[in-house]
């Protein structure tokens, strides 16, 4: 098959074996020249196929040698489709992983679920005994209740009051007013229940009970924060709310772990291109101006730099954690720098269609988007016919 991008609502359908396979080798490239240190041995990440899941785990496996398990929802390639991009770029992952002699299982199904956490425990302790370190990185559009088996889906919406706000297509650079209705209640709470920390509870005191954390083990969940530009719609909206809720599931875990000598963590990462970040409302178009700003300035990081960052100097740095006033890690310290924040609401006030590609770098957003799904990559033959099922 012959693979091209297929892009419908800021969504892409499709996806690139050889090119997933770059892109992961790129930041696996990228670790190795910035340098190892110690560091976990054994890592759990649950949601590990796709952006900071998927960059905390290379950096696990090549910055500190730890034997990692991955947790995803991927689909194959078939005669017809080309497979998600997070079930290549796990194939990806487990050969670099063989081929430098770490050890790594992934585990393909719905981390929601009950089965899921018993084939996870059974493999943990089979191939590790006890985990250090449990990354928890889902973004999801729904989740079964394992208790109820009620199904709740997650909506991007403000809480309170419309909001309005500019919109960008990242393919045609047009630029528009949209306007997004206030969400329910039961919108609310159902985006909670997918979103907030629920989940990651369930999954530490699965853990717990079955004896499989080392005393201290860490466990780390990230969240955001963001500009007032876009505050409406995130930080104040349902996902913000979400993200609320894993920040006190993570002082609430903590509490839990410290008794032992673990910890429980939020970091607060940096607007990235993401597949999710994508389709909400206002976003793309901060994160155009913000990389316009934050590259000029060589303060720009991507997924696998803020790992690394994360890793080195913060979780396993010889010194006393940074946290902020409500306990979290800042990996967001360059985005909310008061100098980039003014730049890029200045930019935000002036851009429109005809300017976008001069303010901006939409150029740079459509770049990483399709990289996240293994188009643009340098040294790949995209007029080459590939195998889907593998690389």
């Amino acid at each position: 098959m012959i693979i091209e991008p297929k892009i419908r609502n800021n969504v892409c359908l499709t996806a690139h074996p050889a090119g997933c396979a770059a892109q992961v080798e790129k930041q696996i490239d990228y670790v190795k020249k910035t340098g190892t240190f110690t560091g976990p041995r054994t890592a759990l990440i649950i949601g590990a196929s796709n952006g900071y899941g998927l960059a905390s785990r290379i950096v696990a496996a090549f910055a500190c040698g730890a034997a990692t398990i991955g947790v995803s929802y991927e689909k194959p390639g078939s005669e017809k489709r080309t497979g998600t991009a997070g079930w290549h770029n796990n194939t990806a992952f487990e050969k670099a992983a063989y081929e430098a002699g770490l050890s790594a299982w992934s585990i393909n199904g719905d981390a929601f679920t009950q089965e899921i956490k018993e084939e996870a425990l059974a493999l943990v302790r089979k191939k590790m005994g006890k985990v250090d370190l449990i990354i928890y990185s889902i973004a999801s559009p729904r989740r079964i209740d394992p208790a109820t088996g009620e199904l709740y889906s997650t909506v991007i919406k403000p809480v309170g009051r419309a909001f309005t706000a500019k919109m960008v297509d990242f393919e045609n650079g047009t630029v528009v007013h949209t306007t997004s209705e206030p969400a329910t209640k039961e919108e609310i709470r159902a985006t909670v229940k997918v979103m907030g920390g629920e989940d990651w509870d369930l999954w530490i005191r699965t853990m717990l009970d079955n004896d499989l954390l080392a005393e201290t083990a860490t466990t780390i969940a990230f969240s955001y924060i963001g500009p007032e530009i876009t505050a409406p719609i995130y930080r104040n909206g349902t996902i913000g709310l979400a993200k609320k809720h894993l920040e006190e599931t993570a002082k609430n875990l903590d509490r839990l772990l410290s008794a032992g000598g673990g910890r429980a963590l939020v970091s607060v990462n940096k607007a990235l291109v993401t597949r999710a970040s994508a389709v909400i409302p206002a976003v793309p178009l901060y994160i155009a101006l913000l990389y316009q700003v934050m590259k000029k300035k060589e303060i720009h990081e991507g997924c696998i730099e803020q790992m690394y960052r994360l890793f080195r100097d913060f979780l396993y740095a010889d010194r006393p954690l940074p946290l902020d006033m409500e306990g979290r890690i800042r990996l967001d310290d360059y985005e909310i720098r008061q100098d980039v924040q003014d730049e890029v609401l200045e930019l935000w006030r002036r851009v429109n269609s005809e300017n976008i590609e001069e303010l901006s770098d939409i150029q740079g957003f459509r770049d990483e988007f399709l990289r996240h799904h293994g188009f643009g990559m340098a040294g790949v033959d995209y007029a080459a016919d590939v195998e889907v099922n593998g690389i």
